[in-house]
């Protein structure tokens, strides 16, 4: 049996039983010594009281508290002096929590807590739903704008890392709580639109539409990119053709019936392509989050009205234009949005101001996330800024333009075609997925070619996916299928690989229904760097919902692999006497869930076969 990730979890309910959900969370034992910490300064020091505890998990012990350096400078007093009171102030203080406290070097403690406590968090994450995630979100509407291809045109490779890193983005604020918009800000307008219904038209003999085509393996909006070509050569060829399409786009513009209806033709068609390429990839936009620049254009004149009366937007020789007050060019003149050209038309800035100005004053958004490539940065600073001085954007909403990096080629330059043009994302996934069959292949030499096929898919989708979300999204990295579905190292394969290995131990175990945690189990090295990591699954959620870096739960899942692996290296699990062999279980249990969920967190397949 294949599962998503999100999916695993019901392969873990106990029978006869639902697991409890808490909204509020299970807090990680980061949190309960960091506020052990924060309590022991405030009585030791009352006029430090409410300072950062600062508690990180360390290598000398559980967690470390680097917070008496800094304290003692604030306050004049001597590091080793107040590491020292504090330390006696958390020995004296008998917390259930935390088993020894002891200094190292000048002023830093080593915390160490106890086996119970690890105990009672890996029972209570087990126990809930949500793995003791608190649903932080809740109440906050955040409108994600990713993804955004252009209609009649195909989707490639530029687009694969808007996509994906919008997706994860989009299912680790809904899973906190969070009621989230996904925007897929179509190209469904301008100009080239009138150049193309008119090559069209007279073209008629010509096939574009899915059902009309002879190679199943082709697309319409492959057709359709083909007509343009072809259209755009006429146009600049051709004067009389060029003064047609010229009319076609104001008849476009003024709403002609037989124009907008072929329009209309052109954009279903494409969104049958895109939906083909998401349902591919796994991403969870569907045609309902569509909203292309077409549906602003009706509001382009407002905006442009409200600008100008709010003096935000100046004329410039004919056109309307917002001069930064921030941004000054090459020349040292003020950088401009250009917001309404000298002949009345409009464009991508035009077109960007309504939408954020439609976003926050008609979808209430608390937060807006733009996901597009670092190339565009100018361009949101300056819509941010005429937004604000607009008074759209308040103190109230939180806007990040979410920038990344490129996919590179073998030859470390941007990806492309030997003849020098873009790559098709559908080519990209083909080549990933055929690299996977050949790992998979020989990791499963009897397999039937159909499970084949289909592990493979898993496998060389997750690959691409996690190759981009595991790299920090503002770097660019290489696209490299063969290093990509690698079954060891820092992979998708490798994680996917580490889940289908619990599973098969849990399916061996046959009696789950029956497992509870005894607390008085000492922990072995192992187990305790087990129970410790699977305890900062919902920090490293937070963290990814705060600095909007997938990333940070890439590696956190593939720390827990490692871990996991370590833990069942030197851990009998299924032959342990009992009551070890309970508590075993319960942290392969407890790693399984967490691996699956994450991955699903990161729009991975999480098998529970490979």
């Amino acid at each position: 049996m294949l599962a998503r990730g999100p999916e695993i979890l019901g392969a873990y309910r106990r029978s006869g039983k639902e697991f409890q959900v808490s909204p509020a969370g299970v807090v990680p034992l980061l949190g309960s010594v960091a506020a052990a910490v924060s309590e022991a300064i405030g009585r030791v020091r009352p006029d430090l009281a409410g300072a950062d505890p600062i508690v990180r998990r360390s290598d000398r012990a559980d967690f470390q508290s680097n917070a008496a350096l800094p304290l003692a400078k604030k306050s004049g007093a001597k590091p080793a002096e107040l590491a020292e009171s504090l330390v006696w102030d958390l020995d004296a203080a008998g917390l259930e929590v935390v088993e020894s406290v002891t200094l190292s070097g000048p002023g830093f403690l080593n915390i160490v807590v106890t086996d119970a406590a690890i105990w009672s968090q890996v029972s209570a994450r087990l126990a809930d739903d949500r793995l003791g995630v608190a649903a932080d979100a809740a109440g906050q509407r955040v409108v994600i704008d990713y993804s955004g291809p252009n209609v009649a045109k195909e989707m490639h490779v530029g687009h694969l890392r808007t996509t994906i890193i919008g997706d994860s983005l989009a299912r680790v604020l809904d899973f906190l709580g969070a009621d989230v918009i996904r925007a897929n800000h179509l190209g469904d307008w301008g100009t080239q639109f009138g150049m193309l219904i008119q090559y069209i038209d007279e073209h008629p003999e010509t096939p574009w539409h899915q059902d009309e085509l002879t190679d199943r393996q082709a697309s319409a909006v492959s057709a359709l990119d083909m007509l343009y070509k072809a259209a755009r050569t006429r146009f600049d060829a051709d004067q009389e053709f060029a003064d047609r399409a010229r009319r076609r786009v104001v008849a476009l513009q003024t709403g002609d019936e037989s124009t907008v209806a072929r329009w209309k033709e052109i954009v279903a068609e494409s969104e049958k392509a895109f939906a083909a390429i998401y349902d591919r990839l796994g991403v969870l936009l569907t045609s309902g989050d569509y909203v292309g620049e077409s549906f602003y254009n009706p509001m382009l004149a407002d905006t442009v009205t409200e600008l100008l009366d709010k003096t935000v937007a100046i004329d410039s020789d004919g056109a309307i234009v917002v001069a930064s007050q921030d941004v000054t060019g090459p020349d040292d003149t003020p950088a401009v949005l250009m917001v309404r050209k000298s002949d009345g038309g409009y464009g991508y800035d035009s077109t960007d101001l309504a939408t954020i100005r439609y976003r926050i004053t008609s979808l209430h958004a608390d937060r807006l996330l733009y996901v597009t490539d670092s190339r565009q940065a100018l361009h949101f600073q300056l819509v941010f800024e005429a937004a604000r001085r607009a008074g759209w954007l308040t103190d109230a909403v939180t806007v990040d333009h979410v920038a990344y990096g490129t996919v590179l080629g073998p030859d470390g330059k941007p990806f492309k075609t030997r003849a020098g043009g873009t790559v098709r994302l559908m080519d990209l996934l083909d080549d990933a997925v055929t690299a996977a069959r050949t790992v998979v292949t020989e990791k499963n030499p009897d397999l039937p070619a159909a499970e084949l096929d289909a592990i493979a898919e898993q496998a060389g989708i997750g690959a691409v996916k996690y190759a981009d979300l595991s790299t920090s999204r503002i770097k660019d990295y290489t696209f490299d299928p063969a290093r990509m579905t690698a079954f060891t190292g820092n992979t998708g394969v490798y994680l996917q690989y580490a889940h289908a290995r619990i599973c098969s131990i849990l399916r061996k175990a046959e009696d789950l229904d029956g497992i509870s945690v005894d607390p008085s189990i000492t922990l072995g090295p192992a187990e305790r760097e087990l129970g410790l990591t699977l305890d900062g699954y919902g920090t490293v959620i937070d963290e990814v919902a705060t600095t909007l870096e997938p990333h940070r739960l890439a590696g956190y899942l593939y720390e827990l692999a490692r871990a996991f692996t370590a833990f069942y290296d030197t851990c009998p699990v299924l032959t342990a006497p009992e009551p070890v062999r309970g508590n075993r279980l319960a942290l392969s249990q407890l790693t399984a869930r967490t691996l699956g969920h994450g991955l699903g967190l990161l729009g991975i397949a999480a098998p529970e076969r490979l």
